[in-house]
């Protein structure tokens, strides 16, 4: 499971012209599913993003969780964060989870991170999408469930 995580100040999502989800502070999620993930990779996620000391304290200092400072979450799922360009000059997207797993792990990350989190909004999988954000900082990670766990 691969997750770009944006901290944000505000970011939406829609579909078709319409605003199908949008939150202030907090983090924007472009989720990626491989073959071989599972709930217990998106339960490890899951953990780790809420638990991610990165906004700041009174001091400045990037110490502070998604809990601390009331944040919510923007997940939307991102099957090309599993492009594979290193033959030609179009990307392959073998190592992306098929659709069946893909979606199903992507619903079981918004429960997880519903459980967590007060406000969580979410894309609509398989839609063509368009996200409008402000990245706060910017502060931008990519979390492998392969390389933190």
């Amino acid at each position: 499971m691969k997750v770009v995580l944006q901290r944000v100040s505000r970011a939406a999502v829609s579909v078709d012209g319409e605003i199908i989800g949008a939150i202030g502070k907090g983090f924007l999620l472009l989720l990626g599913v491989s073959d071989t993930d599972t709930e217990q990779a998106a339960d490890r996620m899951v953990d780790k993003i809420c638990k991610l000391r990165i906004f700041e304290d009174e001091n400045g200092k990037t110490n502070l969780s998604l809990a601390d400072v009331g944040g919510a979450l923007l997940v939307v799922s991102q099957f090309t964060l599993y492009a594979d360009c290193k033959k030609g000059n179009r990307p392959s997207f073998i190592k992306a989870g098929g659709p069946k797993l893909a979606e199903e792990l992507y619903e079981y990350v918004i429960v997880r991170c519903r459980e967590r989190v007060q406000t969580v909004e979410h894309g609509s999988f398989g839609a063509h999408m368009k996200i409008d954000l402000e990245n706060d900082g910017p502060f931008t990670l990519v979390l492998d469930s392969g390389e933190l766990f």
